[in-house]
Order: C-alpha cells, then structure tokens, then sequence
C-alpha cells in the first residue's frame, strides 16, 4: 500500500471541499480521478500527497515513498538543456559511476591481499549492483527511447529550455517523470499538449509501467487505455468504480438505477408511514402504534434524490427543414490565411451527404479551422470551389467562441438573436445548459470558457440547422457535458462536420474520419480505432526496408595496398563490407525510428533503438580497425 485516506474531509472557510474521503492506492496498479472543474480534485491529490492539511480523518503514506508528480510549471530548469534535464533523473546511477571510478583509482594503489582491498571490492560490487537494478548502463537508449516518443526526435538534445514552447516543456516534464520511474507515477491534466502520434507512444508506454499510476484527466480515451480503478469526485463525495472509464459509465449507470429504485421505495414507505401517523395519532385505541411509526420516521436516514444528485446539460439538436441529399461539395480547394496568402493545405475534396457524420482530423497548424472558415467564405479562397447543396442551413461552433460578444450580457447574446422567442423560453434554454439566476446577466466576457461554450451550444439548439459545424466542441466542457455532447450528436438526425483532439468524440460518433494534410485530404470509412488500423498498415507497408538491396561497394583502393601481405588485404576488404553492410543497417533503422508504426510503440522503438545503439558501437570499432591497417598499409 502506497497511501490510505479514511474518513478525510477538508473545507476552505465555511466551504466543503471533500467529506469523509476514504480511498487506497496499492502498488502496481492505475487510478484515475474525475469530476467537474472546481469539484476539489487537486486539492484531494495535495492531500494525499501531504501537501495540504486537512480538517479530519486520517492519511497514511507509505515510508520513503517515491512519487513523481508532473507539476503546472513543469520543474524545469530554464538555464538548463533537454539532455542535461534528462540525465538528471539518473543522478544516482551517474553518482554511482563516478563512485566506482574513484574505488578503481584506489585499488590501483591498494595491496590485493589486505582489507582495504576486500572492503573497496565489496563497495565497488555493490555500486555495480546498483547500476545494474537501474539498468544503468543503458541511460542513452532510455533517453533517446523517450525523447523520440515525446515527440523530440528532430530537437536538438542540445536545445536550452528557454527556448520551448510552453506545450514543449510540459511533454519535456512528462518525458523526465518517466525517465525517473517513480513508484507512484502522478499525472494532473498530462494529454493537453500532446497530438495524437505522442499520446498513442504514452498510452503504450503506461501499459508496461511497474509503478502505480494516479492520473487526473478529461480525456476519456486516455483513461479507458491508462487506468483500472476510477474515484469520482462529485457534491464533496468520493465514488469507486473497478475498470477503466467505459466500465465506471456502465456502473455508474447501473448504480443510477438502482439509488433511483431504492429511493422511490423509500419514498412510497414513508409516504404509507406517514399516512398511518396522520389517521391514526389522535386516536387512543391506535396511538401508541402511530407513535412507534413516527419514530420510525424520525430515525430513518432519509435517501437523496439521484435525479438531483448533480446539475447536468441537457442537449438537443433539432432542424427545421431537411437538405438535399447533397449537402457540400468541395473540390481542389486551397486553404491560405492573411494579406500575403500563406498557404496551409491545398488540393482539398470532400463530398458531404445528407446525415452523414464526420470528424476532420489533421496536424496542428495544418488549417483544420481555417477550413471551416474558408467553406463558410469567413475567409476567402483562392483556388477550388467550394458548393453548399439546396436547403442547407448551416451553424457553426467556433473553437473559442469568437463570434459571442463580449460586452453582451448571456441573456442579451440569446435574445438579440432570437427576439420573437419570450424570455421564459429563453430563461428555460439557459437553463438547460446550467446558467441561471444571475449568472444570465453576467457580460460574455467574465464567465468561465466551459460557461461560454454551453451558451455557443444553446445558440446552436435554437438556430435548428440541419447541418453543423462544431470546431473542438469539447475543450472547455467537463466528463458530464462531455458525455451529453456525444449523445445529442449521436442522436441528431442531420449532418454534422466537426473537428476534434477528443478521441472518445472520434470513435462514438462519426462515420467517417477525415485526416487534412499539407496536399489533400484522406477519407477513412469509420472512426478513430478504425483509422488508427489503416494507418498503422499503410505507414508499415511504405516503411518496409528493402530486404534485397545490394551493400554498396567499397572503393578503398591505393598503390600501397599491394606491398601488404595477403591477410592483411583480406581483413581490409572484410572490414569494407562490415562497414559499408552496418552503414545501410543504420541507415534503415533510423529510418524505422521515424515510422509512425515503431515511435508510437514503446517495444518497439526500445528495440530499435537497442539495435541501431549495438550496430554503430561495431561501426566504430570496425572503422577504427580499418583505420589502423589502413594506415600501417599506407606505411
């Protein structure tokens, strides 16, 4: 056992955080811990840390314990280079080493026969040992294993910390953490800057941890590949679920109903209790019964109403009219942004039918949301066509809600749109996405982005297109909203087109995956798992080393070779083909480092990497030989 809760609670003033947490984390296994934003779930993992205090109850840590914490600031530093920052999670293999440098200086100059020797020996056995727990002697291959998943390959080892990108020095934070291999592994938020070619290497990497895992995340996907166990934090209480996140939905469902059974059970008894108290107290033949009922009542622990347990949206997207059977067609479009047409994709065909479902894909910074913008001449373009079918109506989610108006009270931004509708409706439709009372009159500009993207949507619901465009309508909305989302698309029977990181989103529900590159666009028949398959076979067909290529010939050739002996020449021409054989094997193996099928795989990327590490450490010493006869040849 690494850490116990029991019984925990802790408050901020007069306000609950969590009560009567009570929770184990056990060696070895996965834990993921959900809620909706501001439910207390950073400063329950403070808690169990023991970085915060707490009102009551009682937290045990296991002595000594190692826990890696990716932490908001990444804890890198500044002044420092990716490699130097790497190598720090091996100070105590790299201590180790220095150590028994020193112990070999020493025996040097040490009798063999005395105890100083025997006493040095044992020292220098155990640091060895050390290493060797560590598998210290493989620090280079770790790194590089590691960087290369993180995304890294092409980045400098040497490269200062200042100069990263702030989503850099979180996966650089991550890749540190994992280098270190703590006992507890504890990741808050971790996928909010990895694309999908990193996410899907961590993912595989997690699977083969030895540590325990605790992980805080909104990523669905994530936590069903990452986690075993889930803790739910929701109204100041801790739920446990055995599974991964799709497994907690089917509990959580079946707990649902059951709670609902128990409590409308509970409610007819009280009902029928309270009944024969009312009819029967005044009399004197029945009144000790009644009093015996009442008290009853009065000791019973009255259950909560799960259908008021916590506060969900309600979506639901409707159209008025129906489309053509064609809803959109583009043909060779370009993408290009600003005054000077900075082209970000072209060659773009995407033909749309009426009720089809697909989710647009594609690198950061490719033009997935200049796209939208472009079809929906926000943005012109200046080569292709682009050609909405007959009846198309047409809304559209902008990925930061952009097109609100900040200075707008909530209300305002619904009503000034829409002014036939009566404000009761429209009070009822805020409401449906939980914002109410005065929260409605607040300015656009000064509510939370999960506040603003639920008012976008309600925007949506009430323009009833039969065609969406939603660009990351998932980012500021939590597991709840989330879930809600998904359903309202799945079950909206017009078209939808969105764009989305959220690979739970891709896999419920399109029917199609559309991946954007820099020349076109690639469609794939089915979702996420589906185009993760095919991608996956093509990138293994197109990297398959050419097993029948000729070893290119050596041209080492000198007037001065023939005065050496007959041996001599044969092992420089042995040596020749040796090198010229390890050169292209390194060359394939770099090249397999790059395909997506072997980096996105830790396996497969350490053996690679362990086998390109063996093949240039020969390279070198072949070559050395080689220089060396070369030499006494030229001589």
């Amino acid at each position: 056992m690494l850490i116990s809760a029991h019984e925990v609670t802790k408050s901020f003033a007069d306000n609950i955080v969590f009560e009567r947490v009570s929770l184990t984390i056990e060696e070895g296994c996965r834990y993921g811990l959900i809620g909706v934003n501001g439910a207390g779930k950073s400063t329950l993992l403070s808690v169990l840390l023991g970085e915060a205090d707490y009102d009551s109850g009682e937290v045990y840590l296991k002595s000594g314990l190692n826990a890696g914490v990716l932490k908001q600031n990444s804890g890198l530093e500044r002044d420092s280079t990716i490699i130097a920052e790497m190598r720090k999670a091996f100070d105590d293999v790299i201590a180790a080493e220095d150590a028994m440098r020193e112990i070999e200086a020493k025996l040097a100059d040490t009798d063999a026969k005395s105890d100083e020797y025997r006493r040095l020996t044992a020292a220098y056995s155990a640091k060895q040992a050390y290493i060797d727990s560590r598998d210290g002697y493989n620090i280079d291959v770790k790194i590089k294993t590691v960087l290369t998943g993180m995304g890294f390959a092409d980045k400098s080892e040497d490269s200062p910390i200042m100069q990263l990108s702030g989503g850099e020095k979180t996966r650089l934070a991550i890749a540190r953490l994992l280098l270190e291999e703590p006992e507890l592994l504890v990741l808050d938020e971790p996928t909010n800057h990895l694309d999908f070619k990193t996410l899907n290497w961590l993912e595989d990497y997690l699977s083969t941890y030895k540590g325990a895992i605790f992980v805080i995340s909104h990523d669905r996907y994530f936590l069903d590949k990452t986690v075993d166990n889930v803790f739910e934090l929701s109204r100041h209480r801790l739920s446990s679920y055995k599974g991964n996140y799709s497994a907690y939905l089917r509990q959580k469902a079946e707990r649902y109903e059951r709670s609902l059974k128990e409590y409308k059970a509970q409610q007819e008894e009280i009902a029928a209790l309270q009944m024969y108290v009312d009819k029967n107290m005044a009399r004197a033949s029945t009144s000790a019964s009644a009093k015996s009922r009442l008290k009853i009542l009065e000791n019973m622990e009255v259950l909560e109403n799960p259908e008021f347990s916590e506060r969900h949206i309600k979506l639901r997207f409707e159209k008025t009219k129906d489309p053509y059977k064609d809803v959109l067609s583009v043909k060779e479009l370009t993408v290009a942004v600003g005054a000077e047409k900075k082209e970000l994709c072209s060659g773009i065909n995407l033909e749309v039918k009426r009720g089809e479902k697909i989710a647009i894909i594609g690198d950061n910074g490719i033009g997935k949301s200049s796209f939208f913008k472009t079809v929906l001449d926000i943005i012109p373009h200046y080569a292709g066509t682009v050609e909405w079918g007959k009846n198309t109506t047409v809304s559209y989610y902008e990925q930061e809600n952009l097109n609100l108006d900040p200075e707008k009270q909530a209300i305002d931004e619904i009503w000034d749109r829409f002014p036939h509708i009566p404000e009761a409706q429209i009070r009822k439709m805020l409401g449906s996405v939980l914002l109410t009372r005065e929260e409605v009159f607040k300015p656009v500009k000064v509510i939370s982005g999960g506040e603003r993207a639920r008012l976008a949507l309600c925007i949506i619901m009430l323009e009833k297109s039969n065609v969406l465009l939603l660009d990351e309508p998932t980012n500021h909305l939590d597991l709840n909203s989330k879930e809600e989302l998904e359903r309202a698309l799945s079950e909206f029977d017009g078209t939808v087109i969105f764009i989305s990181h959220d690979r739970y989103l891709l896999n419920k529900v399109p029917d199609k995956i559309v991946e954007i590159t820099r020349n076109g666009a690639v469609v794939y028949d089915g979702n996420y798992e589906y185009y993760k398959e095919r991608l996956i076979q093509t990138r293994a067909a197109e990297a398959k080393p050419r097993t029948e290529k000729k070893k290119a010939e050596t041209t080492y050739r000198s007037r001065e070779m023939r005065r050496a002996d007959v041996q001599r020449k044969q092992r420089i021409k042995e040596l020749e083909n040796e090198i010229s054989y390890l050169e292209e094997l390194c060359h394939v193996l770099e090249q397999e480092l790059a395909c997506e099928e072997v980096y996105s795989s830790f396996e497969l990327t350490t053996e690679k990497s362990l086998q390109l590490e063996e093949a240039n450490k020969k390279l070198e010493e072949y070559l050395a030989e080689w220089e060396t006869l070369s030499e006494e040849q030229d001589g």
